[in-house]
């Protein structure tokens, strides 16, 4: 894998683009480039509604006695290293509805972490008859997270052609709403009273509140039980990684703007003393802005969890504190958990992260001589890891459709349960007496 794209990098080529490809890998996409799943692929699967768009060039068979497969060839560009490939395109009919992109850098799909991103384009203006340019995008790097929102890249996204024009156009037009009330507030002297509307980010608990209450709203549904949702993994995901996202950024953007705003203004009509003079309080807003975007999808991820107990009449208590330790959920409750007769299966910690990177080791040190468990609906996580928490003796709950895609690692591995078995089996099953009448 090569060094990280940076993000004006991507910008630019997208910016020369007239249609753009965004993929999320499989492990077939990119296993084979570490030696350890499917080494005769060393290529991409591309979806039968791609194969099918204009994408791609057109496919034919050229050899008529192997009437099944269909096949061309493209010429295309990989900026991060600078290879130009000819790469070949082939769909065996007789397998499936995929085709294979292969003849692509081994280098660019080796050592990805999990749900990673190809991104592709066509150039609205060809590069030495080129009109095809393609990049890897590893799910551990920032860049990804940015195309996730300028995208609007939902939690169940695995594939889709965009003009880069019209998927910014929203995001434009929210930007236009915000410039527009800004100017006005300068105009007329009133910045400082909009400036106070938008003073403070709404609280993780306010935000979690309003992205439940969309939920439900769209699904039509009267609480956020467990027992009445078919797949309460995947409606956490969406509540969380969609719904609860897409309001922080429009919070995020007209909090960050004002605050901005008044520290340019605040040194005078001369902007670039303002700039200047106001630089270490800009510099400090940005580090906030994203110092604050990363904790805060933490703080309600737990919020929702602790929604799905409420809603289901599980007991729990939170953020109990025992021997220096603060487990996010302890099941039924800390009486139980500190009770010195008690059996192995009476009581459980259940943990809360969005995202695991190495911080899962933290819960390793959650053991209470009780099962272990920890939710999350990070997609990244690597089979290794995987592995190690099994080691820990830590069991992963992850949304439903997580565990059986494939572009995760979780399929097959037995320390791995859905929120629907978590609440099915280990809570009704294993310990009925949970629940609450």
């Amino acid at each position: 894998m090569t060094i990280a794209n940076q993000w004006s990098d991507i910008q630019e080529w997208v910016g020369k683009s007239r249609q753009l490809l965004i993929k999320k890998l499989s492990r077939n996409d990119c296993g084979w480039a570490d030696g350890s799943e499917n080494g005769h692929q060393n290529g991409v699967y591309i979806p039968h509604a791609i194969r099918e768009s204009s994408f791609f060039p057109q496919l034919k068979n050229i050899n008529p006695n192997k009437p099944h497969i269909f096949e061309s060839q493209l010429k295309n560009i990989w900026p991060a290293t600078g290879e130009i490939k000819t790469s070949n395109l082939k769909h065996y009919s007789n397998k499936g509805p995929e085709m294979h992109f292969t003849g692509v850098p081994k280098g660019e799909f080796a050592g990805l972490t999990p749900a990673s991103l190809m991104i592709g384009g066509i150039l609205r203006e060809p590069v030495d008859d080129i009109q095809h340019w393609f990049m890897i995008v590893d799910s551990a790097s920032e860049e990804v997270e940015l195309l996730e929102a300028m995208f609007d890249l939902t939690a169940d996204f695995h594939y889709g052609l965009f003009d880069p024009a019209e998927a910014l156009q929203i995001q434009k037009d929210e930007t236009e709403q915000l410039v527009d009330e800004l100017s006005v507030a300068l105009k007329k002297g009133s910045l400082a009273a909009f400036i106070a509307t938008v003073s403070k980010m709404p609280a993780p608990e306010i935000l979690a509140a309003e992205a439940q209450r969309v939920f439900l709203q769209q699904q039509q549904l009267g609480d956020l039980s467990p027992y009445e949702m078919p797949n309460p993994g995947d409606a956490i995901m969406k509540i969380s990684r969609d719904i609860e996202y897409s309001l922080y950024k429009r919070a995020e953007r007209r909090y960050r703007a004002a605050e901005v705003i008044r520290i340019i203004t605040s040194g005078g009509t001369d902007i670039v003393s303002s700039v200047v003079r106001g630089f270490p309080d800009l510099d400090a807003t940005f580090l906030s802005a994203s110092q604050h975007r990363k904790s805060r999808a933490g703080r309600s991820f737990e919020q929702h969890i602790a929604r799905l107990l409420r809603d289901g009449r599980i007991a729990f208590e939170e953020q109990a504190v025992t021997g220096g330790r603060r487990p996010d959920f302890v099941l039924p409750s800390l009486v139980v958990l500190k009770a010195k007769k008690r059996t192995f299966e009476d009581a459980m910690v259940l943990s809360a992260k969005t995202t695991l990177r190495e911080r899962w080791k933290q819960v390793a040190m959650e053991k209470f001589n009780c099962a272990l468990f920890l939710a999350t609906v990070d997609d990244r996580v690597s089979a290794t890891a995987i592995d190690d928490m099994s080691d820990q003796g830590i069991h992963l709950v992850v949304p439903e459709s997580l565990k059986k895609s494939k572009e995760t690692c979780y399929s097959g591995k037995t320390n791995v349960i859905t929120f629907r078995e978590f609440f099915d089996e280990e809570i009704s099953a294993k310990r009925p007496s949970y629940r609450q009448t």
